[in-house]
């Protein structure tokens, strides 16, 4: 739904199309989001209209970010641990 929303405004019977939810389920799911402060729901009459709000997920991204090489440091080392090539076999010294 975030993405259907970063290309404009949408109302929930729109938001609720690709994913073949009811418009109940479809507004459970925007109060989540509401909730979360990434989406802004305006009511016109009978007529939901969400729009995103990108401040919390550049938040998000900004501390994700910092995390990064810390993590990209960590799976580079678990792949070496997958590609260290086998150590040959030690033959047996014969007595």
């Amino acid at each position: 739904m975030l993405r259907e929303l970063a290309s404009g405004e949408r109302t929930i019977s729109e938001l609720a199309v690709p994913y073949a939810m009811s418009l109940a389920a479809a507004s459970k799911h925007v109060k989540s989001l509401e909730r979360a402060g990434l989406v802004a729901r305006t009511i016109r009459g009978r007529t939901h209209t969400c729009r995103i709000n990108a401040g919390p997920l550049a938040e998000a991204q900004t501390f994700l970010r910092y995390y990064e090489p810390f993590w990209a440091m960590r799976l580079d080392a678990l792949l070496d641990l997958f590609i260290e090539p086998a150590q040959p076999e030690r033959e047996e010294e014969t007595q």
